[in-house]
C-alpha cells in the first residue's frame, strides 16, 4: 500500500507539471493536440475537442504535444501554432511546468505547516540520528540519540550553523583525532573521533541534525506561517540545486548518492509510513526535484527546449533541425542509459536488503 501511495504521488506530480505546460498554451490560444502521462504505448486514450488525452505504459514522465507543419487541417503559417508565436510566449509555455512544480511544492509546505505546525527553536548541541557500521562515528562509540555538545572543549552552539561548523571541521580533519563531549540520557561523556579520508575529505559516517524537539507548535500568525514556509522552501530548493551541481563538480562522489525511480519509490514508501506528514514531505521534495531536473539544459527536458528557443531569439531563426535532432538523440541515450543503470543498481540493492531481512 505504501508503494502504491508513493507511485500515486509521483504520478500526480508529473500530471501537475504537464498541466502547467497545457494551461499556459490553452490560455494563450495556442493549439494543443495531445496531453500524455507516461511514455510508450497508450493504455487509456480519449479524444476531446481535438486534443488526445492518454495514459501510457511507462509512467516515468509525460508530455504535451503541439501540431506541426505536417498537420493536414492547419495552415503552417497559422499564428496559433506554437512555433509561430513570439519568443516570450513560447518561453512561458516551456517554463510553465517548472513553475507549476515549484508552486505546488510551496503550497504543500504551507499545508504541512498549517496542519502540523512548526518545530521549536533548536536547543544547544547536535543530534545524532544514525551511524554507519565500521565508520568513524560507530567505532568511536556514538549512538543514535546522542547529543554532541562540545568539540575540542568548545561549545558547538545550536541550529544549522552548529551542524555546518561541525561538518566543516570533520571534512578538514582527515585521519586526525577530534575530541567531543556528548550527552546520552542524563549523563555526559567524552569520545574521540578520527574522521576517515574519502576523496580527500574527512567523514565519520553519521547522520546529524540540529537538536530540535519532536513536538511542534502552531504558528502565531500568518506572518510566521509564511516566514517559516519561505525558509523551508528556500532551503530545499538550494540543497536540490547544490545536489545537481555536485554531479558536474564532483561526479564520482555525488553519483553514489543519486537515486533512480526504484529508490525514489522506496523512499516515498518509507515516508508514507509516517502518515500525512511523510507523504506531504515526499511530495514537496520530489516536486522541487522535478522542477530543478527539468530546468537542466538537456534537449529532452524543458531547459534544453528553452535554450533552443532563446538561441532562436538571438539568431532570428531556428536552430538547424539536423543539429537539434542530433543533440536530442544524444541526450535521449544519455538519460535512458542513466535511468537503466540506476534502476538496475537500486533494484539490486533492494533485493539484497530483502534477502538479508529474510535470513
Amino acid at each position: 500500500m505504501n508503494v502504491l501511495t508513493s507511485i500515486t504521488v509521483l504520478g500526480f506530480l508529473i500530471f501537475f507539471h504537464e498541466m502547467g505546460h497545457f494551461l499556459a498554451a490553452i490560455f494563450q490560444g495556442i493549439y494543443v493536440d495531445g496531453f500524455s502521462i507516461g511514455f510508450g504505448p497508450s493504455i487509456i486514450q480519449k479524444k476531446f475537442k481535438n486534443i488526445t488525452y492518454s495514459l501510457r505504459a511507462f509512467p516515468l514522465g509525460g508530455f504535451v504535444s503541439f501540431p506541426d507543419d505536417e498537420h493536414k487541417n492547419i495552415d503552417p503559417k497559422d499564428p496559433n501554432l506554437l512555433k509561430n508565436r513570439p519568443i516570450f510566449q513560447r518561453v512561458l509555455v516551456i517554463s510553465a511546468g517548472v513553475f507549476a512544480n515549484l508552486f505546488l511544492a510551496y503550497t504543500i509546505l504551507i499545508i504541512n505547516v498549517t496542519t502540523i505546525g512548526i518545530p521549536y527553536d533548536p536547543e544547544p548541541g547536535i543530534l545524532v540520528l544514525a551511524t554507519q557500521p565500521e565508520k568513524a562515528a560507530f567505532d568511536a562509540g556514538l549512538e543514535p540519540g546522542d547529543k554532541i555538545l562540545k568539540l575540542n572543549g568548545a561549545k558547538l552552539g545550536s541550529g544549522d550553523a552548529a551542524v555546518s561548523s561541525l561538518v566543516k571541521i570533520i571534512q578538514n580533519s582527515s585521519n586526525e583525532s577530534i575530541s567531543i563531549e556528548i550527552q546520552r540520557g542524563d549523563s555526559s561523556q567524552n569520545l574521540t573521533l578520527t574522521p576517515q579520508n574519502i576523496d580527500g575529505r574527512g567523514t565519520i559516517g553519521a547522520q546529524l541534525q540540529p537538536n530540535i524537539k519532536k513536538e511542534t507548535k502552531k504558528t502565531k500568525n500568518i506572518f510566521e506561517l509564511f516566514e517559516y514556509t519561505n525558509k523551508e522552501f528556500s532551503s530545499l530548493l538550494i540543497k536540490t540545486i547544490q545536489g545537481y551541481k555536485g554531479l558536474i563538480t564532483n561526479f564520482s562522489s555525488t553519483a553514489q548518492q543519486l537515486s533512480g525511480p526504484v529508490k525514489i519509490v522506496e523512499i516515498g514508501a518509507q515516508l508514507s509510513e509516517q502518515g500525512g506528514t511523510g507523504i506531504l514531505l515526499f511530495a514537496a521534495l520530489i516536486s522541487i526535484n522535478l522542477a530543478v531536473l527539468n530546468s537542466l539544459p538537456l534537449p529532452l527536458l524543458d531547459g534544453g527546449q528553452l535554450v533552443f528557443t532563446l538561441i532562436e531569439g538571438i539568431r532570428g531563426k531556428p536552430v538547424p533541425s539536423k543539429l537539434q535532432i542530433a543533440v536530442t538523440q544524444s541526450s535521449f541515450f544519455l538519460l535512458v542509459g542513466l535511468s537503466v543503470l540506476l534502476i538496475i543498481r537500486d533494484t539490486s540493492q533492494l533485493l539484497i536488503v530483502q534477502k538479508l531481512l529474510n535470513q
